[in-house]
């Protein structure tokens, strides 16, 4: 399997998660205020909706992002396309992102297709963590989408070169189990497509 969807375990990683989750039912106050707070299911799912009343913003935004990646990782994306303005408008409303949730706003405009967005991502996170490995990622595959080969392949080079000292940082967010897999799986991505790809020298 090939692009950018090849490198996500969300399958594996956020399915206990994602398999639960559905699009938010933002609907304010009214008949139902006295109702728990749940999430709508997609068209055809058979899905039940989970109680999310007691979720932080923080916790509803990562359980719609993972749903959202195990959607792309699928091809479902008809379901991503229904699930994605409500991952997006979550994060949205959180007071602050840091480089975790940028990287997963990027990814979530990955799978919308929006490139330029998970570039702006990417350019933001440089701007307070200039060697922060979420960046690379994000950019060899927004470049791969635009088709762009020499920033794809220079983004690849950038995480392979920054790598050791990266992880030597022991940042948190690396070390979560579904972001533990992306990076590993991104490594082995790197090394194929980045240095030892079509056209660069040995």
């Amino acid at each position: 399997m090939t692009g950018w969807r090849a490198g996500l375990p969300w399958g594996l990683a956020g399915a206990a998660l994602g398999a639960l989750v559905t699009v938010l039912a933002m609907r304010g106050a009214g008949a139902r205020s006295q109702e728990p707070e749940t999430v709508a299911p997609a068209p055809g799912s058979r899905l039940q909706a989970p109680d999310i009343s007691q979720m932080s913003p923080e916790e509803r935004a990562n359980r719609l992002f993972n749903r959202v990646m195990m959607l792309a990782e699928s091809g479902k994306q008809d379901s991503v396309e229904f699930f994605l303005p409500m991952a997006l408008g979550a994060y949205a409303q959180l007071p602050t992102l840091d480089a975790d949730a940028r990287y997963h706003v990027g990814m979530l405009q990955l799978a919308g297709g929006d490139a330029k967005g998970a570039l702006a991502q990417a350019d933001t996170i440089r701007q307070s963590i200039p060697t922060h490995l979420f960046i690379y990622v994000l950019r060899a595959h927004a470049y791969q989408v635009l088709g762009n080969l020499a920033e794809e392949r220079r983004a690849y080079d950038d995480f392979l070169r920054n790598e050791p000292a990266e992880l030597a940082r022991k940042r948190p967010e690396y070390a979560q189990g579904a972001h533990l897999d992306a990076l590993t799986n991104f490594h082995s991505e790197a090394e194929r497509q980045g240095r030892s790809g079509p056209g660069r020298n040995p």
